[in-house]
């Protein structure tokens, strides 16, 4: 196997635009599947994984959420106002910071029963905790959210779910998976799936309609050429959606602070990843772009 990382290069061409002052839903990507949503009165977070402890200490350590990257990204983004914080299941690199942000903004945490513990672990008070299960939505402003049982992508560490409060610091195999989701989020301007790992429930998305995919591809170029095809139908073809962002795909062992690079040979290869789905989106005239962190970006616009 060869040694080294995938160049971005090849990617370039792919680069979601920027859209300053766009006044529909913006939405700003904090790598992984981290991405905060905001239609200008009320703003709505995945994950919010912004700690990105080192590979030797998440390997060999205990790590815990780090309060002052959060607060420098709420600060960062404005995001002083949020209203919730949702886990797409309760591994660290999704739950990790989770509870920082709700303590920090007064957000609610929302997720499965494991979320819930890693929330109370880290002192989320009872009020601020909503569990959901398969086809709940819970409301805040004008988005919608819609929890679809979803499976976590093939090769799960750490599976299982977290059944005490989790306080940390703690080995990163605590934060076991819980329940993955899909999620849809619905607004008047439009529908967002966010599909964080890149598996499928065959037929789970049928009667599911989305405008936009965030698409999880994280360890997609280590998977057959016939998976990728079917997880492609399953999610993509089968919402309808007419736009593709794909999340993570960026090593999540490096900080926030440099630019976003893919994860090494060793653990994905996101050259095979692309030239597996590009042919699937132009087939299907389907827009594949890749985020840029922090940059506001209008995932919606222009689809009509």
């Amino acid at each position: 196997m060869p040694f080294g990382r995938p160049s971005l290069r090849p990617c370039l061409p792919y680069k979601q635009a920027a859209a300053p002052g766009h006044d529909g839903v913006v939405a700003h990507f904090l790598g992984t599947s981290s991405v905060l949503f905001s239609d200008g009165e009320t703003s709505v977070l995945s994950d919010g994984f912004v700690s990105r402890p080192g590979l030797l200490r998440v390997a060999a350590g205990r790590i815990s959420p780090d309060r002052a990257l959060v607060r420098a990204a709420i600060d960062r983004l404005q995001a002083r106002d949020l209203a919730a914080v949702f886990c797409a299941h309760s591994h660290y690199d999704h739950a990790l910071d989770a509870p920082v942000w709700a303590l920090e903004t007064g957000a609610d945490l929302i997720g499965s029963p494991s979320t819930a513990n890693i929330g109370r672990g880290s002192g989320v008070p009872e009020s601020s905790l909503r569990v959901v299960a398969d086809g709940d939505t819970v409301s805040y402003g004008s988005f919608g959210l819609t929890f679809l049982d979803s499976v976590h992508s093939p090769g799960d560490r750490f599976p299982g779910t977290v059944d005490e409060p989790l306080v940390p610091p703690a080995r990163a195999g605590a934060w076991r998976t819980g329940t993955a989701y899909s999620v849809v989020l619905s607004h008047p301007r439009g529908r967002v799936l966010l599909h964080a790992s890149a598996n499928f429930r065959p037929g789970a998305l049928r009667g599911v309609d989305a405008d936009v995919v965030y698409l999880g591809v994280g360890n997609l170029g280590r998977r057959p050429a016939g998976f990728v095809r079917v997880y492609w139908d399953e999610v993509v073809v089968t919402t309808g959606a007419r736009r593709v962002v794909l999340v993570h795909w960026d090593d999540f062992f490096l900080g926030l602070h440099r630019p976003l690079r893919p994860m090494p040979y060793a653990m994905d290869d996101l050259g095979v990843t692309m030239s597996r789905l590009l042919p699937l989106a132009r087939r299907d005239a389907v827009d594949v772009v890749m985020p840029v962190a922090w940059q506001s970006s209008a995932p919606l616009a222009g689809l009509g």
